[in-house]
C-alpha cells in the first residue's frame, strides 16, 4: 500500500458509515498510512465532528440511519462552501445498482465505490483524490 505516489501523512479524512466494522478498518488503514482520520457512525455524529474537524476528504455510506448520504454530501459541501474551500467525496454502498450510482454522482460524489470495499480501489481513489487537492 505504501507505493501510492501521494503521502497521506497530511490528508485529513472523515468517514461516515453506521457499520463498526467498516469503520474500524478503514481508520485502521489510513492511520497506518499517516492520515488524520474520524469516523462517525451517523450524518448527525459526522456534522457534529466538522464544527471542529475539516475534512480534506469525505468518505460515506448512502444507506445511513436517519439521513443519506446524499443529503448528508449536500449539508457537509454547504458547510466547507462558507469556510471557502471545496470538499472531495467518495460514496460507498452495498447496493451495486445503476441508479444509486446515479444519484449519488448527482449529489455531489465525485467517486462511487461498491461494497464490499475493494481496499486497494478505495487507497487508489483516495490517493488520486488527494492528489486533486494538491493542486486545487
Amino acid at each position: 500500500m505504501s507505493n501510492q505516489s501521494v503521502s497521506f501523512q497530511d490528508l485529513r479524512l472523515l468517514v461516515v458509515d453506521d457499520d463498526p466494522d467498516t469503520r474500524t478498518l478503514l481508520s485502521f488503514l489510513f492511520e497506518l498510512e499517516g492520515a488524520e482520520i474520524i469516523t462517525a457512525a451517523s450524518a448527525d455524529e459526522a456534522l457534529e465532528f466538522m464544527s471542529f474537524f475539516k475534512p480534506d476528504i469525505f468518505i460515506s455510506d448512502i444507506c445511513l440511519p436517519g439521513e443519506d448520504g446524499c443529503s448528508l454530501l449536500l449539508k457537509v459541501r454547504n458547510l466547507e462552501a462558507k469556510r471557502g474551500r471545496k470538499i472531495r467525496a467518495i460514496a460507498m454502498t452495498a447496493s451495486a445498482l445503476d441508479e444509486e450510482r446515479t444519484r449519488a454522482l448527482l449529489a455531489g460524489f465525485e467517486i462511487f465505490i461498491s461494497k464490499p470495499i475493494d481496499i486497494e480501489e478505495l487507497v487508489s481513489v483516495v490517493s488520486g483524490l488527494a492528489r486533486l487537492e494538491e493542486y486545487a
